[in-house]
């Protein structure tokens, strides 16, 4: 039984003891792979897992000289009625979620506005301050359209293609944009492809698909948060925790874990039960002696 194996068996015992509702679990531990699926392997909603492709996605944009993440939004958006103070909130505060803009989660949120980005940009900014949204992503997702047109079409041969997913396919809204922070939708094992990608920073198969200091952003430059322990860091996509891990983390369970060289992926529906597993997969990890 090679390291993933044995993580993966203490990972599906601990799931089921739980009774955490999951689809499937990968790991991955250096060279090592093993998973286990309790269901049919499809393709589902990455959810929030979704931020950290966009975010790779800006990445690549910017290793290519294409798109400055540090520029004002208002460049690439100039027809756009801004809110007081967003003229200085720039694709790096889009990502990070501290464009101070305030405009929550709905469950009619891509349809409750003519254009969701020009709403969520027309209102006032309170500073630097964090605020999750998927109109924040989706905004960022807008402005990299200007620079490189449709996202799936120009990332495709980037990303997905070298990594071996076909056609992936992602949602959009009603004026044909992506929804950018939700709605891609991967099976467990092309989940996992783009985790071994973020783990092995950037390279894959030898060639570097986003850059070092890119994927680096992804779990560094922390904004420290109140609240819930595994909710108190939030860099480029990725959250701090749970211990000395870090992950992506979309609704419903969809987890990306790392932690030094493992990663472990999980789809699942059990929104109420991530948290925990997140917990329990570090612990093992931690407690597993290499």
């Amino acid at each position: 039984m090679n390291r993933a194996q044995n993580i993966l068996e203490k990972l599906t015992e601990a799931a089921e003891s739980d009774g955490f509702a999951a689809h499937g679990v990968h790991v991955r531990i250096g060279h090592d792979v093993a998973e286990h699926h309790w269901g049919e392997d499809i393709r589902r909603d990455i959810h929030s897992v979704a931020k950290g492709v966009s975010a790779l996605a800006a990445g690549i944009a910017f290793d290519e000289g294409l798109l400055d993440i540090d520029a004002p939004v208002a460049t690439y958006l100039p027809d756009f009625t801004l809110g007081t103070g967003v003229s200085t909130v720039s694709m790096r505060h889009l990502l990070m979620m501290t464009s101070g803009i305030d405009l929550p989660w709905s469950p009619t949120l891509m349809t409750d506005w003519p254009d969701l980005a020009r709403e969520f940009l027309s209102r006032p900014s309170r500073g630097r301050v964090f605020q999750y949204s998927n109109a924040s992503t989706y905004t960022a997702m807008r402005v990299l359209d200007t620079v490189v047109g449709d996202v799936p079409t120009w990332l495709t041969p980037r990303l997905f293609e070298p990594l071996g997913i076909e056609a992936p396919h992602w949602k959009r809204c009603p004026n044909g944009w992506i929804l950018a922070g939700e709605g891609l939708q991967l099976r467990l094992g092309e989940l996992a492809l783009l985790g071994q990608l973020i783990r092995d920073g950037g390279i894959w198969q030898g060639q570097p698909l986003v850059s070092q200091q890119w994927v680096q952003a992804l779990h560094s430059d922390w904004t420290e948060l109140q609240g819930a322990p595994a909710y108190r860091r939030y860099a480029i996509a990725g959250w701090g925790g749970p211990g000395s891990a870090w992950r992506l983390h979309g609704a419903y369970g969809q987890l990306l874990i790392f932690l030094g060289d493992a990663v472990v992926t999980v789809t699942a529906d059990d929104h109420a039960g991530a948290d925990r597993m997140a917990e329990r997969i570090v612990d093992i990890l931690e407690a597993q002696a290499w």
